[in-house]
This record gives C-alpha cells, structure tokens and sequence, in this order.
C-alpha cells in the first residue's frame, strides 16, 4: 500500500476491502485506481471487483495466492510493441492465459491546477505510455520520466503538487486526483490499441472449443541447430494451421539461443493443430501451451 501515492491510498484501501469480500469476483491489474489496466478491467469483467496492484508480479501474485480469480495484464500495444519482461512473467508465473481484451488508448496530459504547459519541464507516466507520446512530447521539450504506471503517475504528480511536473494518464485520473487535463488525446497515433490476456489458476478446458475462433498461446525453444526453426514452423503451414504472432526472446545470458512467444488460431485436440504441435516438438528443448481461449478481436 506505501509504494501507492498518498492521494490513492485510499482508493486502492477501498477497493482491496471490497475485493477481500469475494475473491471469486475479483479481478487483479497492475496500476493504480484510473490507469488502463483498471479500464480494461471494468469492461473486461463488469460485474467484478477491481483489486490495484503495484505491479503485474503483485497482480499475478494475487492470483496465485487466492486473493484473485484472476488478472488482466496488458502484453503488447500496437504502436509500442510488447510490454517489456511479459513473456517472461507468463511462464513463470504457473498461471494459464483464458481470456484476451483489446482497449483502444488515449491518453491526456495533465498536471496541477492553473499549472502552464509551456511552464512544464517533465511529464510522468509508464514507460509505455510515453513511447506512445514520443512526438508530442519532443516537440514541447518536455522530458518523460518513467513511473510505475499511468494513474500512479498522476497521483504522485498530485502528491508533489508542484506546477513544473505533469502526468500522462487516462482522463479518469485527473478527475480521481485533483488534476487539470491541460491536453487530451496527446497519443501519436489514433489507433493506439493495447491487447490484455486474463490469467487464472486453471486453464479452460478445449473441450468443444471452435478452432476458427480459438487463440492459443505457447512459447518454445529451438534446438541449436541450423534450420531448426524453419523446420519447426514446416507443420504450421503444411497443415493449415494460422499463426497470428511470433515473437523471440532471449532467456538467460548464454545467447545460445532463442525462445520464441506464438500464437496460432487453433485449439489442441484438432487433428491439424495437434499434428503441427507435434511436429514442432521434434525440433524443440522445450514447448509449453500457455492457454487457449475464445478470440477477442478478428486477426488479418
């Protein structure tokens, strides 16, 4: 609760309360009452409870632990790409991907009342959120200084309430903190979307699932070898099988090689899927299925 600015401190202290009450209900997000995390989650899941988290571990935590039924957090944003450690903190985190949620961004600029933008030296926000706003912000000369998240960030600007700092957030945190919207939808772009995943303890069960409106999700790891991923991805294509994201990343230090992040539209136990799975385990050290859940959002 500390590492929250004061004036949110007693938002999130409700909200916690509330969710003790039914952790059935509840729904963890990494960020501060007002950020896009909590957005998302409200139109995500309109009838649960919104538990703040300092951070997506302490999100993923609350899941882990019973605190939650589950969590939605935020893996990748179409001007910015993907949200930075996540494919780390999905396999490690034990918990299985069951839903997915795209919010359209806009973000505002705020900053104290009466506050000067041609007054201002620095703006806080998350980092995403300000790669977001990379133009907008170079062509006022105004410095980006990370924080934790988009609403914590303008809840810290109220705390210091000082003229020459400001906050990138959603418009709802101005209101929540005492705040001045000095300009709106300060995004580079105009089709700034993030996509969310929802985390839970158990996986959905496949059973019945349509495989055209499926995603499902996995990571793998590649022998070392040449053209070990050429050939691993062979049985996606020969068999019909759409993958919508490939994405690498290192794990470790050794550099020796790569994993890789995938989705496909699918779901196992179709004849298809299962036969590029299985051809794609031949040629891997690891492969492990993080989820398979309903489409949220037409690919192509």
């Amino acid at each position: 609760m500390r590492k929250f600015a004061a004036p949110a401190r007693h938002l999130v202290e409700t909200m916690r309360n509330a969710a003790q009450g039914a952790p059935g209900r509840t729904v963890s997000f990494g960020g501060a009452p007002g950020s896009n995390s909590h957005k998302a989650m409200g139109e995500y899941a309109p009838d649960g409870l919104p538990l703040p988290c300092y951070g997506f571990n302490d999100a993923i935590d609350a899941v882990k632990t019973g605190k939650a039924d589950r969590a939605l957090i935020p893996i990748e944003n179409s001007q910015h790409g993907r949200v930075a450690d996540i494919h780390f903190m999905l396999p490690e985190s034990g918990l299985a991907i069951v839903a997915e949620h795209f919010l359209p961004i806009h973000h505002a600029l705020m900053g104290m009342p009466g506050a000067d933008i041609g007054a201002m030296e620095a703006v806080y926000s998350h980092p995403q959120a300000l790669g977001q706003s990379r133009h907008f912000l170079g062509e006022r000369g105004l410095v980006p200084l990370a924080h934790a998240d988009t609403a914590g960030a303008a809840a810290y600007v109220a705390e210091m309430a000082e003229a020459r700092f400001g906050a990138i957030a959603p418009a709802i945190a101005a209101e929540l903190y005492g705040l001045e919207i000095l300009a709106e939808r300060v995004e580079d772009a105009a089709d700034n979307m993030t996509r969310f995943v929802a985390l839970a303890r158990e996986p959905l069960d496949v059973a019945g699932m349509d495989p055209a409106n499926t995603m499902t999700t996995f990571i793998f790891e590649v022998k070392n070898i040449p053209a070990a991923l050429y050939k691993a991805l062979g049985g996606f294509a020969t068999n019909g099988v759409n993958m919508t994201k490939l994405e690498s990343y290192q794990k470790g230090t050794s550099f020796s090689a790569s994993m890789f992040y995938a989705d496909i539209l699918g779901v196992p136990g179709d004849p298809a899927v299962d036969r590029a799975m299985e051809e794609l385990a031949f040629h891997c050290r690891e492969l492990r299925v993080l989820g398979s859940y309903a489409v949220a959002r037409e690919r192509g």
